[in-house]
């Protein structure tokens, strides 16, 4: 009889264990699905705003801004079309716990999209080509830190607080450096930049998994977390962009 019971245990522990797998792996399906389909609705939006931004002209300047560009491009309204991403993503954390699924993804879509319109001003800075070639060294960068983050056994959730504080300096120091205009402050900030967000990847990969084991079987909290995840990620990933792009990226 005690066999039996063991047997029949362990089958259960078993089919437990399947479940759970099958379910983790739906969900990091998930989170990167929304991560991937924001970030090419991003290049989408970036690349369509610069084309009816920009025209090409036969002289020597090679490019000139059209009305639409000089509103975005040369205005004020460029500082709130760089912070708008910004309070999208404050309203998103603070709020989507009462939102409804369908509201998370729309605000989570919508974001992904002031982001491109925030970002089309780099095609003004850097060529097509090392853009691309940047993009696709980010992307490799990317998974192979994210799947780090998946399969370690380290707890790296010690790193968190020094990330996040890596982040903060980040940000308070490029503010600084608007008024100081230090190359050599820039310099310093993408490499120290490309290190932290490299981390959190890592680290972030790890807590969304983590998350998953957290929220169990209720639905709509694993779906708002696959948004918030991929949200994370999202972010990570843009800003490692950006700071690869800014340490090797070809001028125009």
């Amino acid at each position: 009889m005690n066999q039996i019971h063991n047997a029949s245990t362990q089958g259960t522990l078993v089919n437990t264990r399947a479940a759970v797998d099958e379910g983790l792996r739906a969900y990091m399906v998930r989170v990167y699905n929304y991560m991937a389909g924001g970030i090419f609705l991003t290049g989408l939006v970036a690349y369509l705003t610069f084309s009816a931004a920009v025209v090409e002209r036969g002289d020597p300047g090679g490019q000139g801004l059209t009305s639409f560009g000089q509103l975005l491009f040369d205005s004020p309204l460029k500082w709130g079309v760089m912070l708008a991403p910004l309070g999208c993503v404050f309203f998103l954390s603070a709020r989507v716990n009462k939102m409804n699924v369908g509201a998370a993804q729309i605000a989570f879509w919508l974001f992904a999209a002031l982001m491109g319109l925030s970002l089309s001003s780099i095609f003004l800075i850097y060529t097509g080509q090392s853009i691309t070639r940047v993009f696709f060294v980010t992307a490799a960068a990317f998974a192979a830190l994210s799947v780090y983050g998946y399969t370690t056994k380290r707890d790296l959730s010690g790193w968190g607080t020094f990330l996040i504080m890596g982040v903060i300096g980040i940000v308070l120091a490029s503010l600084v450096n608007l008024w100081l205009r230090s190359s050599a402050m820039q310099f310093a900030l993408s490499v120290v930049g490309v290190l932290v967000f490299a981390g959190l990847t890592a680290h972030d990969t790890q807590r969304i998994k983590g998350i998953y084991y957290e929220v169990g079987d209720d639905i709509v909290a694993t779906s708002k977390a696959a948004i918030m995840g991929a949200l994370s990620l999202y972010l990570n990933f843009i800003n490692m962009f950006i700071m690869l792009l800014s340490l090797f990226g070809r001028r125009n």
